[in-house]
């Protein structure tokens, strides 16, 4: 709970007076701490994003992160974990079946997390060829996760993700983050380490959990050097 009244109003672009109406409605997340109302930075942002509204690129910084070490991607995925003959005939039904494997904090609604995948879906393919696709939720602070997690998932068969290049889709890398810095890092490192060709072959004969972290280890070693 790290905003005031004050805050919210202009990362809001609305008056205090329309604050302390919806708190009074309570129609928005507030907290009463020692007679005066605070917000939490993501909860806010969460709310606003659900209801449309216009909001100052100011509630979506994280001054807070700037200070905390990048993660790597391969303590992302041992975090995340790795699973195979991941189930469902259909995009919605397979990130369903993701989403119930996801190694999350049990105050995490999962219903909620596999509607935001399946709605980023509907804006746009996560699905970046070659029978690979990425789904993350379109505004990763959204979830209450102190840590980030990339989960790869091998599909029991290939499904259609609507990637531009039409091959289905058969193995998914899901990333879940607190912060949108390190989002936008794992993004970025995973866009490397699948140009790396000893990794994809790795991914396509679906190895196991040592052979994939031996050639990830590497691959990742080369993006540092």
């Amino acid at each position: 709970m790290n905003l005031s009244v004050k805050d919210a109003a202009r990362l809001l672009s609305v008056s205090e007076k329309t604050i302390y109406r919806w708190i009074k409605q309570e129609i928005v997340p507030a907290y009463k701490v020692h007679e005066s109302y605070r917000f939490n930075r993501s909860e806010l942002l969460e709310w606003a994003t659900s209801r449309r509204m216009g909001i100052s690129a100011e509630l979506l910084s994280e001054p807070e992160s700037d200070a905390l070490p990048l993660p790597s991607l391969i303590s992302s995925i041992e975090t995340g974990g790795v699973f195979y003959r991941m189930e469902g005939r259909t995009r919605d039904e397979v990130l369903a079946d993701v989403v119930m494997h996801l190694r999350l904090p049990d105050e995490v609604d999962r219903d909620y997390l596999r509607q935001v995948l399946i709605a980023r879906e509907k804006l746009a393919s996560t699905g970046i060829g070659a029978g690979i696709a990425l789904p993350h939720p379109r505004n990763p602070v959204l979830l209450h996760v102190t840590r980030p997690t990339v989960t790869l998932c091998f599909l029991e068969q290939p499904v259609d993700f609507h990637a531009l290049d039409g091959i289905p889709v058969q193995v998914l890398f899901t990333l879940i983050s607190p912060t949108l810095r390190s989002h936008l890092h794992l993004l970025s490192r995973l866009g490397f380490v699948l140009q790396d060709r000893k990794f994809r072959k790795t991914l396509d004969e679906q190895g196991s959990r040592e052979e994939i972290f031996a050639a990830l280890r590497r691959a990742e070693e080369l993006l540092i050097k």
